[in-house]
């Protein structure tokens, strides 16, 4: 079949998600993309996840029209269509609910880089996107939270390609890699990330920033051209 490979990685990616403890009852999805074929497959909208399987998955292209499948697909697919569509490189998306990831979008707040788990992963704070203006949230919501995510990127000028994750303020967060394993592993490292804050505040309210030298160690030992971590 033409799209089987991509409907199989999104339910593997997808059956993460609970695994994993990122989601509650249907919270979330997942979506994986061929970009020579200009489509993705994505969750079905308000499937549980033990009745999921890889012929479920819709294939969508990066306008969000559906190609094949006849469940309607995640509520969300028009945000990842937009993503797919203007983030060339993207290959795989993530959305979840996780409790402390969305608690830090719901205080509408940046993730503060306070320890060096956070610089294995990121150089920056979690930017957290601003809530939507009205207008927006009135019109085609789920299409202009792509925008609301873009926005936020080109405003802070940072590279979607090194910086895989947001917060979405008032709502929850979206990551992405290479494919959809690597947008779930991003969402798993943002909600660790996300309750270490949480708790490093909790300990101490004046917590300080890691240092930038450590940042760039850390970093760049995983990420760097002259990196060592791993075989």
């Amino acid at each position: 079949m033409k799209y089987e490979h991509i409907q199989q990685e999104a339910y593997e990616a997808n059956m993460q998600l609970p695994k994993l403890g990122l989601v509650l009852f249907t919270f979330g999805n997942v979506s994986a993309a061929d970009r020579s074929l200009g489509v993705f497959a994505i969750k079905p909208s308000g499937v549980p996840y033990e009745n999921l399987s890889p012929d479920k998955m819709v294939v969508v292209d990066f306008d969000a029209n559906v190609v094949e499948g006849t469940l309607r697909p995640s509520s969300d697919t028009k945000t990842h269509a937009v993503l797919y569509k203007y983030w060339e490189t993207l290959g795989g998306i993530a959305h979840t609910h996780s409790t402390y990831a969305t608690s830090w979008a719901q205080a509408q707040r940046d993730i503060p880089i306070f320890g060096t788990t956070h610089a294995d992963h990121n150089t920056v704070d979690i930017p957290c996107a601003p809530p939507m203006h009205d207008d927006m949230i009135k019109g085609n919501y789920e299409h202009e939270t792509g925008f609301q995510i873009m926005n936020c990127f080109n405003e802070r000028k940072l590279d979607y390609k090194e910086v895989e994750m947001i917060l979405v303020g008032n709502h929850a967060p979206f990551t992405w890699g290479k494919n959809a394993d690597k947008a779930v592993y991003n969402s798993a490292v943002l909600e660790q990330i996300a309750h270490m804050a949480f708790i490093t505040e909790s300990i101490n309210a004046d917590a300080q920033r890691l240092k930038e030298t450590l940042i760039k160690k850390h970093f760049e030992r995983k990420h760097g051209p002259d990196s060592y971590y791993g075989q």
